[in-house]
């Protein structure tokens, strides 16, 4: 692989570092901010829905500039919103600066997936994809408990300061490492851009990739208050378990890739089908701490492994100029699941059945993802079923 994917790798890493942290520190911040669990957790919320409108607008506004100074200019972005959230004063402040961060992460991963699959043959396109995406798990098994710790530790605006320091030398690193355009970006028309985003295998892509993700959020945006007060797990251990959970993840991305090159029917299906079974039993298993340990590994291979094969069954159905917007608009479709998900769990812990359930009302998520790809392979949609 081309030591260029890796610079994109840096900046999904520091992308994924601010994205994920927050969920850590969602009981330090509703302290301090005076804020409910539920209500804290909108921040992860307020991001993601960020993201799914930020994405298509930027992506739309930037097509005429050369890629690598679009990713240059989206780094930028980050790296002041981390130092607004650092200085936030209230809970509408932080919200704010969480949702003016999350402008940048939609087109970030959606140029930078075009990009990925520009820099490798065609039957390796799924795996520099999901060596993209890697950025994102080692932010989950690096950043997000040491984010933690130094929230707990030292308060957590320290997080998000450093969390700043790492959008500095990731925009070094992109700047340094991403190679110039080869050749003038293609002329961006909206209208046929939108046109290939209305198209039924497209649509059928991000709905799935819309209720995946909800199910994966539904129970990750309250990781914290589950293993503390369902396991029975001290705030300590928070950090140590979210190692594991990052583990998970970045094992199921990289086998999500290697499935999706192979065949990339089979990978959406078995991916969704297994990411259910987990969420299923992840309800029985949280009130045993080591199951509950075993299952936050097991929940982040089953939530990553289907990364890779839902991006690349929207990247190929669209082609010239709409790739990106199409990519873009496949990111922000994660961030809607994420946004759902976080307001589902809120919803079952306030007026539902409690937290103990979340994992189970989460399954419903990617069942209906899984109907939803079952049906596009039986009715021979080029969605899945010519995209292998």
């Amino acid at each position: 692989m081309p030591l260029a994917l890796y610079a994109l790798t840096a900046g999904a890493f520091g992308i994924g570092v601010t994205e994920f942290v927050i969920m850590g520190l969602l009981l330090d911040v509703s302290r301090e901010l005076n804020v409910t669990i539920a209500a804290a957790g909108l921040l992860i919320s307020g991001y993601a829905l960020g993201v799914t409108i930020g994405a298509p607008i930027l992506t739309s506004l930037s097509a005429r500039f050369p890629r690598k100074h679009v990713l240059v200019g989206l780094m930028a972005i980050f790296i002041v919103g981390n130092a607004a959230c650092a200085l936030a004063p209230s809970y509408e402040w932080l919200m704010a600066a969480r949702i003016l961060t999350a402008l940048a992460h939609g087109t970030f991963f959606g140029v930078g997936a075009v990009v990925a699959t520009d820099l490798v043959s065609k039957d390796r396109q799924a795996s520099a994809i999901a060596i993209m995406f890697t950025g994102l798990t080692v932010a989950t098994v690096l950043g997000v408990p040491l984010g933690t710790w130094l929230g707990q530790t030292y308060g957590w605006r320290m997080t998000f300061w450093a969390v700043t320091a790492v959008g500095i030398l990731a925009l070094t690193i992109v700047a340094a490492l991403v190679p110039a355009d080869r050749s003038k970006p293609e002329a961006s028309d909206w209208r046929a851009d939108l046109r290939v985003i209305a198209s039924g295998p497209v649509l059928l892509g991000l709905l799935t990739t819309v209720l995946g993700y909800a199910g994966v959020f539904a129970v990750f945006t309250y990781v914290a208050p589950l293993l503390t007060e369902i396991t029975g797990f001290p705030d300590s251990a928070v950090s140590p378990i979210l190692l594991v959970f990052g583990g998970g993840m970045m094992a199921g991305n990289l086998l999500g890739g290697r499935l999706a090159d192979g065949h990339l029917a089979r990978a959406i299906i078995v991916t969704l089908a297994a990411l259910a079974l987990v969420l299923g039993v992840t309800t029985l298993a949280l009130h045993n701490g080591i199951a509950a340990v075993l299952f936050a590994g097991l929940l982040g291979a089953a939530g990553f492994a289907t990364v890779a094969p839902l991006q690349m069954w929207v990247l190929s159905n669209a082609k010239g100029a709409g790739q990106s917007l199409a990519s873009s608009f496949n990111i922000g479709a994660f961030n809607l699941g994420n946004a759902i998900g976080a307001w589902a769990g809120g919803l079952a812990i306030d007026h539902g059945p409690g937290l103990a359930y979340v994992s189970l009302i989460a399954t419903i998520f990617p069942l209906l993802a899984l109907a939803v790809a079952l049906a596009a392979v039986r009715s021979g949609r080029p969605a899945v079923a010519a995209a292998v």
